[in-house]
């Protein structure tokens, strides 16, 4: 009996070690990111799986795309966001960088305009003359054309924009600038550009809580903030001449319009898709994950980033990802072989 006891206890304490070195060795691996506050929510309902997967601990800090391009860059994250692909400039100042599209979803413009449903037509031009301060109430003509049976209020409009480098603000100011004339000459495309008129914020969420609290605003966010907020958004106007909304279908109709063949590292752009889908909206984009072609972390970046563009998609139909095509899919497979271990 005594030698059963010492037996059973030897093996509980052996089972007791393994048991220690296994939940050391899967909590030994972190991952620290930072950038988008676009892809921020679909990345935090990442992290359990990819812990329960491999025990790899997820850290991201939703900074902004602006602050995951300088993180990057300055080599003090293992890897940045970015719903802005890289500039040539930036590219070369990250130093062998591999940019990867790693979810689909879209910019939304939202409002706050009391007794206006959700939907409210807007087009290119019209959208420009807002931010640009040309268009200043709600019962402006243009608007009213869009929106002939809409009862639309004499209020002031607060338009509402980004205040740090936003991969959002890239998306809305491209589009601006490929649909106004005028905008594109006095504005310009960027994650920082000079805002005509406007209150600025930090983040979806600064944004998103402005609007929400400002009657007579209308702002730019990721349609994820726009759903967890309960916020209306505009129907813009595409090439098609339909008025396309910023769901899952209108997102991946936009992305039907893609080439059979993409390259991945730098950009593949979504913004004002041409005619042939009436659903594309004309501000769907991919967020992009940015690594060091050389990295000490490489093998375990290449498996988490894998998932992520694989298994991961299932995982962001809620919160109004979009999946990644296959020619897109494919190139991405393509891009992680490019990052290797090294410093």
């Amino acid at each position: 009996m005594r030698k059963t006891i010492t037996a059973l206890a030897l093996a509980a304490v052996v089972a007791f070690a393994l048991s220690a070195a296994a939940s050391a060795h899967r909590s030994s691996t972190s991952l620290v990111g930072a950038g988008s506050s676009l892809v921020a929510p679909l990345v935090s309902v990442w992290t359990q799986p990819v812990d329960t997967a491999f025990g790899y601990q997820i850290s991201y800090s939703a900074i902004g795309s602006g602050g995951g391009i300088s993180s990057i860059t300055s080599r003090t994250v293992d890897f940045g966001a970015s719903d802005a692909p890289l500039t040539p400039d930036q590219m070369k100042a990250c130093g062998n960088c591999v940019e990867i599209p790693w979810a689909l979803t879209a910019t939304t413009l939202s409002y706050n305009v009391p007794g206006i449903p959700n939907d409210l037509h807007l087009n290119g031009p019209t959208v420009a003359g807002i931010f640009l301060g040309t268009i200043k109430s709600w019962d402006d003509p243009a608007i009213k054309k869009l929106n002939p049976k809409l009862n639309l209020p004499h209020l002031a409009i607060t338009p509402i924009y980004r205040s740090d480098p936003s991969g959002d603000t890239f998306v809305i100011t491209d589009y601006l600038s490929k649909v106004s004339p005028a905008w594109s000459k006095q504005v310009g495309s960027g994650t920082t550009v000079g805002w005509p008129t406007g209150v600025g914020e930090k983040g979806n969420s600064g944004v998103a809580g402005q609007i929400s609290t400002d009657p007579g605003a209308i702002g730019y966010i990721s349609a994820a903030y726009t759903l967890s907020n309960h916020l209306p958004v505009a129907a813009l106007q595409n090439a098609s001449g339909a008025f396309a909304t910023p769901g899952l279908r209108g997102i991946t109709a936009a992305a039907s319009t893609l080439p059979k063949n993409v390259s991945v590292n730098r950009g593949v752009s979504l913004v004002n898709p041409p005619k042939g889908n009436k659903l594309a909206y004309p501000m769907a984009t991919f967020t992009y994950v940015i690594i060091p072609s050389r990295s000490s972390k490489a093998t375990e970046l290449r498996k988490f980033v894998y998932w992520a563009v694989t298994q991961g998609q299932s995982y962001g139909a809620k919160l109004i990802f979009a999946k990644l095509p296959n020619q897109v899919l494919v190139a991405d497979e393509k891009a992680l072989k490019l990052i290797q271990p090294g410093t």
